[in-house]
């Protein structure tokens, strides 16, 4: 009788395997061998590689991610927490809103265009599997030089994915950032955060339960594209003496994926599911380990029912397959046929593969034969555990005692509006409207306000006009100079800008992205940084809902700026009376918040070849003040504008550009500092004239610093004995930059 591929495993434990080209170490593939009692088959060592992978396991963050949990604040709010596809929140009148960011930075340096789509593709899924309609999606996004060759070949080519795919699936592109930096040169981060909403009522778990349920696979047939994908890609430094990753990035038809979008929606409406996974990073491998792992615990899957583009596919490429637009879903005997109904209606491939089981193990079966055998707890949750070692390196000493305090400033008139032009033209400050323009910002009509706006306000019920703001922010320059005021400086921001719109900030999502693991430095960093997270999330009330850890993105031995993207949520009970980013008419200018000089890591000095010092000094409690007094006097507020990169003269200069007005104000002190610093905890208001002395006296009652600037008006920028600017030569400043960089 000829033995099956588990049988022949358990009898040949000499075999020799490839673990080692499929990016395991030595202990791992010893440890596989402990859990299974035997060597693993060909089949089950390609699940273990993927769902072991840096990427999907966490392996070198997890006891550093403990620390959400652990300092979790309490919260009211939170519906789903950390450990499901996204975390949910309750936003009111019976509504959750989920909301997530990831990376997928290795692909979209090999081919901008896939590697950036499918990163969209991919967050969306994760957004639909909790049972919510994607309702926005931003992308924080960091780059090389602007000018240097690849930057020109990656920029558009990540740009044109994002637009393309979200343009097509009918879900507005509405927030981000694009930051450019030499540590970036060669590993591009391409960060994407979606939202979604729906009733409490419809949220959906990645969980096998109930014996006897069906799995079903449905969405796009499986293909040879992306094996290994995002799991192997981003498991590993990159060094330009390997062969090309270039097969390995996976392929992505939106068009697929609105109609799988509608089909699940419809789907989840008519309660025809138990449980529901996203097939993403590590493919068939994740969505049947994950499910079986968090249900009860047994599942048979015939590997061989997997419908297939290719027909010449192994069950290994199979099962590390990570073909786009595909979801798994667990659907009662009882409704599979419903199920099946609603699939062919919008002409969505699905397939029963398998069923739930009473058992402790997923089985795999190809044409009859067992080929996979394990405990699923040990492929999706139980992985290595790695403890890294981390150290201070030994140049942040000399890094941080070198501020930028002693560098030359410019005094004069023409010397102050010579920086400013420089500033508000150099490519992190200048105008992205080359780039903005080519997303759908107004799709499903429910958009309030989008980039360049401070943050994105999405409406999500149209009666009520309840409605969600949502930013995104990281200065890597800070998070280098101090990882821990770094990362609380990041999170400060994104929740000013939230707290800008009027919005009350209500949950915290982020994206870790650091060099490798591997380099204690980096881990220090890493280290530092999650501890900062956590720290700061604690002291504002604001739970961590989830996020994603982006290892191993350097080459050879430079690691990218340490750069944690943190977003955050905020609800708006009534998006009519969301704060605006622009005004009309004339309106006096005030500014809330002290000003020190605070240059180090700025963008004044990025322009002048500088890094070194320490960052602004940051006050998460002064944040919150500021929030509170935002929502509590929204109606009294035309505009408003958060000072961050490049202070005032940035702040003031884009607030102004976009509501094409000059101005006349008067600054006291240094005009150099009172400019540039980019200390933090800062507000721009614009306010109707009538209104600015209860304002000034509502912040002076909250403790609040208020310095009154001068008026809106004319179509010159004057600043009272420092200088004279004029609107139009600014705005063509500003406005040229990029355009030039990036077309053809």
């Amino acid at each position: 009788m000829m033995l099956d591929t588990v049988a022949r495993a358990t009898s040949t434990p000499e075999l020799n395997q490839p673990w080692r080209e499929l990016g395991l170490k030595e202990d791992e593939y010893q440890r596989i061998r402990e859990i299974l009692g035997r060597r693993p088959t060909s089949s089950e060592l390609a699940m273990y590689s993927v769902m072991w992978s840096e990427h999907c396991s966490y392996k070198s963050s997890k006891v550093h991610l403990r620390q959400f949990g652990e300092k979790a604040p309490k919260s009211d709010a939170l519906l789903v927490g950390i450990g499901e596809n996204a975390g949910v929140v309750d936003v009111g009148q019976g509504y959750a809103v989920t909301f997530k960011v990831e990376s997928h930075n290795h692909p979209s340096f090999i081919e901008p265009y896939q590697g950036a789509a499918t990163g969209v593709g991919g967050i969306v899924r994760d957004i639909l599997t909790m049972g919510a309609r994607p309702i926005a999606i931003l992308d924080p996004l960091r780059f090389g030089p602007a000018d240097a060759a690849d930057t020109k070949r990656v920029l558009p080519g990540v740009i044109a994915g994002i637009g393309g795919y979200g343009n097509c699936i009918g879900v507005p592109t509405v927030g981000g950032e694009v930051i450019f930096d030499d540590s970036y040169s060669g590993n591009p981060l391409v960060n994407a955060l979606c939202v979604g909403v729906m009733k409490h009522e419809d949220i959906k778990l990645a969980k096998a339960s109930g014996a006897g349920n069906l799995v079903v696979l449905f969405g796009a047939k499986t293909g040879g594209d992306g094996i290994g994908g995002v799991s192997v890609l981003a498991s590993e430094t990159f060094d330009d003496k390997k062969a090309t990753k270039r097969p390995a990035v996976q392929v992505g038809d939106p068009f697929t994926e609105k109609v799988l979008i509608e089909c699940s929606l419809e789907i989840f409406k008519e309660d025809l599911v138990v449980g529901i996974q996203d097939l993403g990073g590590a493919g068939l491998s994740c969505a049947t380990s994950e499910l079986a792992s968090a249900g009860t615990g047994g599942m048979h899957v015939e590997l061989d029912r997997v419908p297939l583009r290719d027909a010449n596919l192994s069950p290994e490429e199979i099962l590390m397959s990570e073909s786009q637009e595909r979801m798994c879903a667990v659907v009662p005997p009882e409704k599979v046929e419903r199920f099946m109904e609603l699939c062919k209606k919008w002409d969505v491939v699905a397939t029963v593969i398998g069923q739930v089981t009473s058992g402790k193990h997923l089985e795999i079966t190809w044409h009859g034969e067992l080929i996979v055998d394990v405990p699923p707890r040990t492929v999706a949750h139980d992985g290595p555990v790695y403890n890294r070692p981390f150290t201070r390196p030994s140049w942040q000493g000399e890094l941080v005692a070198n501020g930028a305090e002693n560098l030359p400033r410019p005094r004069s008139e023409s010397a102050l509006a010579d920086a400013i032009l420089t500033l508000i033209s150099s490519p992190n400050i200048s105008d992205k409207s080359w780039i903005t323009s080519q997303y759908d910002k107004y799709v499903q009509g429910n958009t309030i306000a989008a980039g360049p706006c401070d943050a994105a306000v999405i409406r999500i019920d149209e009666s009520t006009f309840l409605g969600v703001a949502v930013a995104t922010d990281c200065n890597g320059r800070f998070c280098k100079l101090d990882p821990y005021e770094g990362t609380q400086l990041a999170l400060a921001e994104s929740f000013r800008n939230v707290a800008v719109t009027g919005a009350k900030p209500l949950a915290i999502t982020n994206c870790l992205n650091f060099g490798s693991p591997e380099d204690a430095g980096v881990m220090w960093q890493f280290a530092e940084s999650v501890r900062a997270l956590a720290d700061g999330a604690l002291e504002m009330g604001l739970p961590v809902t989830g996020g994603n850890v982006s290892f191993y993105n350097q080459t050879g031995a430079v690691a990218i700026l340490p750069t944690p993207v943190i977003g955050v949520l905020g609800v708006i009970d009534d998006v009519r009376k969301a704060i605006p980013y622009k005004f009309s008419g004339v309106k006096e200018l005030i500014l809330l918040g002290e000003t020190f000089e605070e240059f180090s890591g700025g963008e004044w000095a990025h322009l002048q070849g500088h890094l070194g010092g320490l960052p602004p000094r940051v006050d998460l409690k002064r944040e919150m003040i500021l929030a509170q007094f935002m929502h509590a006097q929204r109606d009294f507020i035309s505009a408003a504008h958060d000072l961050s990169d490049g202070g005032l003269a940035v702040a003031l200069i884009e607030m102004l550009l976009h509501s094409q007005m000059g101005a006349k104000i008067s600054i006291h002190g240094d005009p150099f500092t009172q400019l540039f610093s980019e200390s933090t905890g800062r507000i721009l208001l614009a306010v109707n004239p009538e209104d600015s002395n209860y304002l000034v006296g509502k912040a002076t009652d909250a403790g609040i610093t208020t310095t009154r600037l001068g008026e809106s008006g004319g179509e010159n920028l004057e600043i009272s004995g420092v200088l004279s600017m004029s609107m139009l030569h600014i705005r063509e400043a500003n406005q040229g930059t990029i355009p030039a960089l990036f077309t053809a």
